[in-house]
């Protein structure tokens, strides 16, 4: 009985946990933030990679590209995200993006605050995650 008991207890609580979970799609698409068709998967093994990623206050970083397929969220902060084709996304914190793939593009923390931003790259083991001007 006191098994029983323990079990049902158990499930209650798992019941009254779950019951509180909640789901919410940040981002989900066929297309990055600019409205470019996201590549093809690789062929080879894919490796998935999280990184959390900080840019202090007043930093513009380099020009650059991304190779594979990746996308982010915003936990803290706001960025100017900018094309070489001058397209422009302003990101804050709680935001979610699909990032551009092979195109030339920069961002700048012009806050006072750091920026922290978790990115989620798929690519494989030989993949850059970002390549510089």
């Amino acid at each position: 009985m006191q098994k029983v008991l323990c079990s049902l207890v158990l499930l209650f609580s798992f019941t009254f946990a779950a019951g509180n979970v909640e789901s919410v799609t940040l981002a989900k698409s066929d297309k990055s933030w600019d409205g470019s068709n996201l590549p093809a998967y690789p062929k080879e093994a894919p490796e998935i990679s999280v990184l959390k990623i900080t840019i202090p206050a007043h930093t513009e970083l380099p020009l650059h590209k991304h190779p594979i397929i990746n996308a982010g969220y915003m936990v803290k902060g706001s960025l100017k995200v900018v094309t070489d084709e001058n397209k422009t996304l302003h990101l804050k914190a709680g935001d979610a993006l699909i990032e551009v793939v092979d195109k030339w593009h920069y961002g700048v923390n012009e806050g006072d605050e750091p920026v922290e931003i978790v990115v989620f790259y798929a690519g494989t083991k030989a993949s850059a995650y970002s390549i510089k001007k």
